[in-house]
């Protein structure tokens, strides 16, 4: 059997009626008689018919296709993202491009030209943590293709919309929760500074010791270039060593906080008894962990689809030669109180 896609042709020519005539049919004009409707409609079905988008697309100068650059695809925090961006691309009649940079500025900028190639309608992105310079952004916004920053956004780009959460109110919020309980003087595994998301999580554990009559020390800081597991479990190694007197470890991310339990329990300490840690993401497994992980939950279902919205507004506007005034949305965390930074009575 042909696996020939059916066109408006076939369909035309089986009826005997001009294509012109079954493209209309086919959108409901009311030109076109509910008796040729109903016959359009039945033919296509029976034969399987399905409209060429993208052809149709090009000729209106549009795909109908978003582009998304992600770090990271299995990431539970933006496997989430993804979710709501292609929950209201869809409903908008929208298809997702996707493009995973695993962090690196130079797949990232791989992607971008692949995207613009690709004559996508506009493009969300989270940068790579190594991000400096946005170029290949730039290119998009200088050719009216609309685009929205998610999460990690760069901070020079002010004439695009962004969607991000208050990192430094849940980093805050984490810390002076631990302070609280007793588990100071606190350490903080740190992602690269170069993100957005990693400065303003320092920001918000130095001010709340600053709060908290605790000047922030700089030897109880340890940078992760790569955000991983083996990271947390080499630095809370070394914390150890160097710092018997540290009580508590804040981390960038949950993924260095888990790591570090590892070499805080290989090293024979008792979580939180002896040392006291929390992270930030809220993955699943953080809630099943022993001891179960204290965190901070991100709202990504929600970013993804506010990112989306945003996105087609200004895509439509475009259409529409409207103006279209860029916007900041600033998404609210939640504290994930767990045993990991609970005092034991």
């Amino acid at each position: 059997m042909s696996r020939r896609q059916i066109t408006l042709a076939d369909l035309a020519k089986e009826l005997g009626i001009s294509t012109a005539t079954v493209s209309r049919a086919l959108k409901d004009y009311p030109d076109i008689s509910p008796e040729t409707k109903k016959k359009v409609l039945e033919l296509a079905r029976s034969m399987n018919y399905r409209p060429n988008s993208l052809a149709a697309g090009l000729r209106k100068r549009e795909s109908r296709i978003i582009g998304v650059i992600i770090p990271s695809i299995v990431d539970h925090f933006f496997s989430s993202v993804i979710k709501g961006i292609m929950e209201i691309a869809y409903d908008a009649g929208y298809r997702v491009m996707l493009c995973q940079s695993d962090e690196s500025y130079e797949k990232e900028v791989a992607d971008a030209h692949a995207l613009f190639d690709s004559r996508v309608d506009g493009i969300l992105v989270s940068v790579a943590h190594g991000t400096e310079h946005y170029e290949h952004f730039v290119d998009f916004q200088e050719t009216g293709i609309p685009i929205v920053f998610f999460d990690k956004v760069p901070s020079n780009m002010d004439t695009a919309s962004k969607v991000i959460v208050d990192d430094y109110e849940g980093a805050f919020r984490l810390v002076e929760h631990m302070i609280q309980q007793g588990f100071g003087p606190i350490a903080h595994f740190r992602g690269p500074m170069i993100a957005s998301t990693s400065r303003s999580r320092y920001q918000g554990y130095a001010d709340a010791m600053k709060a908290h009559h605790m000047e922030p020390d700089e030897s109880l800081v340890y940078p992760c270039q790569d955000i991983t597991l083996e990271e947390g479990h080499a630095h809370a190694l070394e914390l150890i060593r160097r710092r018997p007197d540290c009580k508590g470890i804040f981390a960038v991310t949950d993924t260095v906080a888990l790591g570090a339990m590892t070499g805080i329990k290989e090293a024979g300490l008792r979580i939180p008894g002896d040392m006291a840690i929390a992270g930030f993401s809220d993955w699943k497994i953080s809630a099943i962990v022993d001891p179960p992980l204290t965190t901070v939950a991100q709202p990504g279902l929600e970013m993804g689809r506010r990112a989306t919205e945003l996105l087609l507004m200004e895509i439509h506007a475009g259409k529409d030669q409207a103006t279209f005034l860029p916007e900041t949305v600033v998404l609210k965390t939640e504290l994930k109180l767990r045993a990991s930074t609970l005092k034991i009575d």
